[in-house]
């Protein structure tokens, strides 16, 4: 014992100047260190030991030991609530046994758990009797029959019957509360999934609780529908068939389905999926729990968009050219007549007289084939993004996931509106400010779905950059970012900026972000995996816009679009239009026939998602497989087998030899030289739930800058333009499915409300939109979401069309509004 720890007036008692305040040195030394909390604990359930994790619930602990306790309201993506009381466990306390809600309660080290006693049956018992007190006989007709856990649970820990004889209660059935989900009101048991999930997951607070006591229903706000990008979740989440989604309802059974796991393309988020089909048809898509990424969720495009896979502008057979039209044709022949106008632009040109623009719609396979046949013909010029894109180095900027992402310190968002092009990405970031696990730092030029979530956000309109650089100099920034680790989402916030523009406000803001990681935000579904497998410039190649530039010029003979559809896609509609005209020969290989496919010389037709497999890669770089659920529609091939097809065309079969199944080119692509799929084996992706990363590549600082950066002042009287994308457009995927080709908000500009009271105008009328290149004529209307001095309008709508007015050389793009 040291001297100070000697009681007072012992022999030894310190003296008067030991007892100051000031620590002595034997003090400080013989200080006991903090005990480190436990990683696991130790809790007993049904009498089996296990371990937990400090801070789980019983009700996860249990599960995890292989003990499924029954549950309605619980789900483990969201705040426990405890509301519907099936849960029930018994616990041994101090006091003996107690009954406690397994949902709402922590476990303990040394916990002892008992899930299946007398009496918790007799309670569980007790609540499916309750909840069948008033729930219809719906069974036979409700889309739940089979899979309903209402319908499981009243078997296994039910009372086997009733003692209400009394008539259930009725109501109007079913109510329409969106254009893709119906609610039968009388079905609900109240469990609160829904509303928690549009409140705290989505932050779409459109569907509630109202009234009270027997008469509380879940329901919108009056004349408001449901209108959640995310609304399939609820129906998805729903433990009974109270909201069922309109693309389903009434199509099939659970025992009529067959299902495999596969990945969404919707957008390059990469969602994992299950994908369901009947009598060889796809009829549902389910969202699954992978952790790494989209945590079960799914956004409604990506959800219902398999009913493009079966519209009726589907591809089924190849089509050729003859007399102006595009006719039906053979595979030998069109293969044939595809093989020849390479051949001629050879012979006329050399592979530089060739180009290849796509590639993102497909798999890695589908990619790296084709990258192999362009590379056989000599061909520099291609790349799987047109105009809308980043250069793509931006793939070899320090690497961040989207788990690193959702539990950075601060998240730097340069990029678009997440919620309208990465929808998943937007949930998985707004959880982490929700949860007050980050802070996020917007850099946009209008209100996005992130500005209410974010700890600040800084408004720059295109070309501004000094204005991100003087921001991001504020101490309490800079005291933000150096506080923790950091993540950039980077992408394209403005379609009508130049690629150089965008770059150098992103290596503006990594600058400023020194050791941060970098997540890109490209839109396309496969763009990455496109790029990692060759579909990018090579040396002295072209890249998007090059390659139409060429093709308007008259300087290219086969231009190859690989299930791409510039006349939509390209934000230079003038210059895709030039470029469809001015390509000597076109050939298209593609799922349906796109404005750009209409002006090929051959249409290849290709297999779509769920008709093929394969590997995609998204956006962190995970390598995930899509799989085959039906069979292609009528003769359509996958795009590597075409490749294959053409190689040997062009006797290069020796290239292509071992490629009978699609599993020998994910093989060859992990054992390629290149290291780019290194280890993403068929092995590696069997024993792997959430994927493989790939290798990233070599690490850059910065983005290099193309084109234009040089941004000139405006006068007051302009206005700069502002387009981006919506969640639902115009384009083949979202037009091709019926539930949601009236979703697209249609092409309006809006102002600023004093900018629009300056004009002088009536709300919804049109107005000239004044550029160097053309005049467009758009309604307007005003929108305090726009920033003074912009004028906004989306990308790729039906109506006018503002990608007439943009100039893919210009920087920026000055624009005068005028009354009509």
């Amino acid at each position: 014992m040291s001297d100070d720890d000697e009681p007072a007036g012992s022999e030894g008692s310190a003296s008067d100047e030991s007892q100051s305040s000031e620590p002595k040195a034997s003090e400080t030394s013989s200080t006991v260190a903090e005990p480190v909390p436990k990683t696991t604990l130790t809790v007993t359930i049904d009498g089996v030991a296990c371990e937990a994790k400090p801070g789980q619930k019983v009700i996860d602990a249990a599960e995890d030991a292989g003990t499924y306790v029954p549950r309605f309201c619980y789900h483990r993506r969201m705040t426990p609530v405890g509301m519907c009381r099936q849960c029930l466990v018994e616990i041994e306390g101090p006091r003996g046994p107690m009954m406690v809600v397994s949902c709402m309660t922590d476990v303990a080290d040394g916990q002892v758990v008992r899930t299946d006693t007398p009496e918790i049956k007799k309670a569980q018992e007790g609540v499916i009797e309750l909840l069948l007190a008033n729930h219809p006989l719906d069974c036979p007709v409700c889309d739940k029959g089979g899979e309903c856990p209402l319908q499981d649970q009243a078997m296994s820990n039910g009372p086997g019957e009733s003692r209400y004889l009394e008539e259930k209660r009725h109501f109007e059935k079913p109510i329409p509360i969106s254009d893709l989900v119906l609610l039968d009101r009388e079905r609900c048991i109240l469990c609160d999934r829904c509303t928690r999930f549009a409140d705290e997951v989505a932050g779409d607070k459109l569907i509630h609780f109202t009234h009270r006591g027997n008469n509380t229903q879940v329901q919108t706000f009056p004349d408001e529908p449901f209108a959640s990008y995310f609304s399939g979740n609820t129906v998805q989440i729903c433990p009974v068939g109270a909201l069922t989604a309109t693309p389903y309802r009434f199509k099939a059974r659970p025992w009529d389905l067959e299902e495999s796991e596969s990945t969404c393309t919707s957008c390059a988020v990469g969602c994992r999926t299950v994908i369901q089909s009947s009598r060889d048809r796809i009829v549902r898509t389910l969202g699954v729990d992978s952790d790494a990424v989209n945590w079960s969720w799914l956004c409604d495009r990506g959800r219902f968009s398999f009913q493009g896979v079966d519209a009726d502008n589907r591809l089924s057979e190849p089509l050729v050219r003859d007399g102006g039209q595009l006719v039906p044709t053979t595979w030998a022949n069109a293969l044939n007549v595809a093989a020849e106008l390479l051949d001629s632009a050879l012979d006329a040109g050399g592979g530089e007289s060739i180009a290849v623009l796509g590639g993102a719609r497909g798999t890695n396979e589908d990619a790296y084939v084709w990258a192999m046949l362009a590379d056989a013909l000599g061909v520099p010029h291609r790349d799987a993004q047109f105009g809308d894109g980043l250069p793509p180095e931006l793939l070899d900027l320090p690497r961040a996931t989207i788990n690193e992402a959702a539990n950075a310190a601060t998240i730097v968002v340069v990029g678009p509106d997440l919620k309208e092009e990465l929808p998943v990405l937007y949930l998985r970031l707004r959880d982490a400010a929700f949860r007050r696990r980050s802070r996020i730092i917007e850099i946009c030029p209008r209100t996005t779905g992130l500005t209410s979530y974010a700890w600040k956000t800084i408004r720059a309109e295109p070309g501004a950059v000094d204005t991100i650089t003087r921001a991001l100099a504020a101490d309490d920034i800079r005291e933000q970012l150096a506080g923790g680790d950091v993540v950039v989402v980077a992408g394209r916030a403005n379609l009508a900026e130049s690629e150089a523009v965008a770059a150098t406000a992103i290596n503006a803001v990594l600058a400023a972000c020194p050791g941060a990681k970098v997540l890109p935000a490209l839109r396309r579904g496969n763009v990455v995996g496109a790029i990692r497998a060759g579909i990018t410039p090579g040396k002295d190649g072209l890249d998007g816009l090059g390659i139409l530039a060429a093709a308007a010029e008259g300087r290219l003979e086969c231009l190859v679009l690989l299930g791409a559809d510039p006349m939509s896609d390209c934000p230079d509609a003038d210059l895709a239009r030039q470029a469809l005209a001015g390509a000597r020969r076109v050939i298209s290989i593609d799922t349906n026939l796109s404005a750009s496919s209409q002006l090929a010389d051959v249409v290849l037709a290709a297999a779509a998602q769920g008709e093929k497999q394969g590997t995609t890669t998204n956006i962190e770089g995970r390598v995930q497989t899509v799989s085959k659920r039906v069979t292609a529609r009528g003769t359509s091939r996958p795009d590597w087998m075409i490749a294959v097809e053409l190689l040997g065309r062009f006797g290069l079969d020796e290239k292509v030899a071992n490629f009978d199944r699609v599993d020998d080119i994910t093989d060859a692509m992990a054992a390629d030289p290149s290291g780019v799929f290194s280890g993403v084996t068929i092995a590696a992706l069997s024993n792997s739930r959430d994927g493989v990363l790939a290798p990233a590549g070599p690490a850059v600082a910065e983005l290099p800058l193309r084109g234009t950066a040089s941004v000139d002042a405006r006068n007051s009287y302009d206005y700069r333009l502002v387009v981006s994308r919506k969640l639902y457009d115009a384009g083949v995927v979202t037009s091709s499915a019926p539930s949601l080709s009236a979703l697209a908000p249609g092409s309006t500009a809006r102002l600023h409300p004093l900018d629009f009271d300056r004009l002088g105008v009536a709300r919804g009328a049109d107005v000239r939109i004044v550029a160097a290149r053309t005049t467009v004529v758009i309604s307007v209307e005003p929108d305090a979401e726009v920033a003074r001095g912009t004028v906004w309008v989306p990308f790729n709508q039906a109506g006018a069309d503002i990608a007439d007015a943009i100039d893919a050389t210009a920087a920026v793009h000055d624009v005068r509004i005028e009354g009509i």
